[in-house]
C-alpha cells in the first residue's frame, strides 16, 4: 500500500494511494499541472489514475479537478451533497456530470484492487467524508479537515498500517494569532479543524503493534509550524493513556508544496 502527499495544506491538498496495480487520487486542489508533476515525481502518470476521490467541496480540494476531468476523464467519486456543491463551484470549470459516481458515507465501494470506505466527518461542508482504504491485508486512511472526532471515527481507524492525518493549528497561536473573531470560532468549533493536540488524542486512541507510519496534513500556514506539529503530536502520544510513546512510530510532516511520501507496506 502506498500512500503519498503531493501537496497539503489551507492552500491546497491532494494524495495519492494505491496498492501497485490501481492507483487513485484523493483531492485535487492543486493546479493540474503541480498534479502531473508530482505523480511523475512519484512514478506515476496522471492517465493512470483509476479515480479522483473527493473529501468536499472547498476550493482548496478542488480547484484541480476541472481540468483533470476535462482532460483525462478521470471517474469522480463523492457524496451526492459534495457532487452538487463541485457541480456548481464556478471556478473549476465544467465537469461531465456523468463522469460522477455518488458514494454512500460508510459503504464500502471497490475500484480495482482497492476497497474504500468513505467515512462520515464533521466539518463545515455539504457532505465531507474522510477516506479509508484497504488491499491484500493492508489499510490506510486519510483524515483531514475534521472538527472533532468521536467513537465512530475512532472505530474506523483500528487497525491502520498506514494514515494522513490532519494536525491544523496549534491552539495558542490560533488564540492569539491574527484572524478575526469568527474566523477563529469556526476553526476552534465542532465543524472546524483538529489542532496539534487533538490530533495526538486521536491517534493516542488507534495505535497499535502493526502501525507503521503517520503523515500530519493540512497544516495552516497562519497557525502552525511543522516542528510544532510534530513535537506537539509526539508529546501528546507520550503523556496520553496509551502504551506507546510518540518515538515508537515514525512522525512525518506533509509539505505544504513538495511531494511527501510515506513508506509503502
Amino acid at each position: 500500500m502506498e500512500l503519498c502527499s503531493i501537496a497539503s495544506g489551507s492552500s491546497g491538498n491532494c494524495v495519492m494511494a494505491g496498492d501497485g496495480r490501481s492507483h487513485l487520487l484523493i483531492d485535487a486542489g492543486i493546479s493540474g499541472r503541480r498534479i502531473e508533476r508530482g505523480l511523475q515525481e512519484l512514478g506515476h502518470k496522471t492517465s493512470e489514475m483509476k479515480a479522483i476521490l473527493v473529501t468536499h467541496e472547498h476550493i482548496d480540494h478542488i480547484s484541480g479537478i476541472g481540468v483533470l476531468a476535462r482532460k483525462y476523464s478521470i471517474p469522480i467519486y463523492a457524496t451526492e451533497g459534495t457532487k452538487q456543491a463541485v457541480l456548481h463551484t464556478k471556478t473549476v470549470g465544467s465537469i461531465d456530470p456523468d463522469l460522477f459516481y455518488t458514494i454512500v458515507p460508510n459503504e464500502t465501494f471497490r475500484i480495482g484492487d482497492l476497497e474504500i470506505i468513505p467515512i462520515r466527518i464533521s466539518h463545515d461542508a455539504a457532505d465531507p467524508v474522510a477516506y479509508k482504504i484497504r488491499s491484500n491485508g493492508t489499510s490506510a486512511a486519510v483524515v483531514t479537515d475534521l472538527g472533532r472526532f468521536d467513537h465512530e471515527i475512532i472505530e474506523h481507524l483500528r487497525g491502520l498500517h498506514l494514515l494522513l492525518l490532519e494536525a491544523n493549528h496549534d491552539v495558542n497561536m490560533l488564540q492569539t494569532g491574527p484572524y478575526p473573531y469568527f474566523l477563529k470560532q469556526r476553526i476552534f468549533g465542532d465543524r472546524g479543524h483538529l489542532s496539534n493536540e487533538l490530533c495526538g488524542q486521536l491517534l493516542g486512541k488507534i495505535l497499535h503493534d502493526q502501525f507503521r507510519a503517520v503523515m500530519l496534513g493540512h497544516l495552516s500556514k497562519e497557525n502552525n509550524f511543522p516542528e510544532l506539529a510534530y513535537e506537539t503530536v509526539r508529546l501528546e502520544i507520550t503523556m496520553g493513556d496509551c502504551p506507546y510513546t510518540g518515538n515508537d512510530f515514525p512522525i512525518y510532516v506533509a509539505e505544504r508544496e513538495c511531494v511527501t511520501r510515506l513508506p509503502s507496506v
